[in-house]
């Protein structure tokens, strides 16, 4: 990629294409755990991330990005810390989906600049541009991130659900009972979400497990008992989204503690940070935190005394779902 602002600036002139991944060969990330036994989460922050501008600045975005994943896998050298993210289990060759959050609108939604950073060092560690597809639920919600649709496989692609459709038959766990995206299923070998961290009306918080309902076709109808408890897990359970999605790159760099998911103004922070990790309950867990956090900090209820506490992440965590960890005795929390 020679520039990060024109890496998908391209018309949509390709043909999709839509033919089964076999499955990729990647080693459970190492980092995951170490020595200590715990799921590691890693949050990077960056107060001058914004500078003087209402968007982030790139570079900064980009260095955030090194320090962050550096911190989680041990290597310093960026490419070499990719490499080990994608590529230790013999994964060449295989589509790598990065799954965007653009539903709240330009104000709340994955900030361009991330996804322009982890394209690039997808490419610098061996990645086709080809290979690289990111993805939601419809050509909306990736445009209102500053993202352009693009088709052409020669280099990295960017298109949603809209394109590719969803399978004719649904997938079934627990509660859930609803029809996958084609780009999960037949395209993409592996996922990398990259959530926009928001407080949820319904659910409480919205980030790493929840941003898979923008890969169905009805999420509607895992709303359940209103919180969204047990569609969320559910719905994660689910063994292609269990299975492909791999790996989080939460986008905390601007959030809404209150009135998510959509964008509320007055309610919008800038924690400037990067949340990674492995496991997506632990990262879903430490999200809470942040906005529990900023909420005291305002003089705000918690999220439990509103009524909305994310109880879907303890289910979770529980021994049906297995998805994880939520206890804070078992993640091994890094802030850099």
């Amino acid at each position: 990629m020679k520039n990060r602002r024109e890496f998908l600036q391209a018309a949509a002139t390709g043909a999709v294409l839509l033919g089964s991944q076999s499955k990729l060969g990647l080693a459970r990330v190492v980092g995951q755990h170490g020595e200590t036994g715990k799921s590691k989460v890693v949050i990077a922050r960056d107060p001058a991330l914004h500078g003087q501008s209402a968007q982030p600045d790139e570079k900064r975005v980009l260095a955030l990005l090194d320090r962050a994943m550096a911190t989680y896998t041990g290597r310093d050298n960026p490419v070499e810390a990719w490499k080990h993210i994608v590529f230790e289990g013999g994964g060449q060759g295989k589509v790598i989906g990065l799954k965007t959050n653009g539903l709240g609108g330009r104000g709340i939604c994955t900030h361009a600049a991330l996804v322009f950073a982890v394209a690039e060092r997808l490419q610098q560690a061996g990645v086709k541009a080809g290979n690289i597809l990111v993805w939601d639920r419809n050509a909306r919600d990736l445009e209102v991130c500053g993202l352009t649709i693009n088709t052409d496989p020669s280099r990295v692609r960017c298109y949603g659900s809209d394109v590719s459709g969803f399978e004719d038959q649904q997938a079934a766990w627990g509660s859930a009972r609803i029809k996958l995206s084609k780009i999960l299923t037949r395209e993409c070998a592996m996922v990398i979400g990259l959530p926009i961290l928001k407080d949820h009306s319904m659910a409480g918080v919205t980030f790493a497990m929840k941003n898979m309902y923008g890969v169905v076709d009805r999420p509607q109808d895992l709303h359940c008992d209103g919180h969204c408890n047990p569609g969320v897990a559910d719905l994660n359970c689910i063994p292609v989204v269990r299975e492909k999605v791999r790996f989080t790159i939460g986008d905390a760099i601007s959030s809404v503690y209150d009135g998510g998911p959509g964008f509320h103004p007055e309610r919008l922070w800038y924690p400037n940070a990067l949340v990674v990790g492995e496991d997506r309950v632990a990262v879903d867990h430490t999200a809470w935190q942040m906005i529990a956090r900023k909420r005291a900090e305002v003089g705000m209820p918690t999220l439990e005394a509103a009524g909305r506490a994310p109880h879907y992440i303890a289910v979770a965590a529980d021994a049906a779902h297995k998805l994880g960890t939520n206890d804070p005795q078992r993640i091994n929390l890094m802030e850099v």
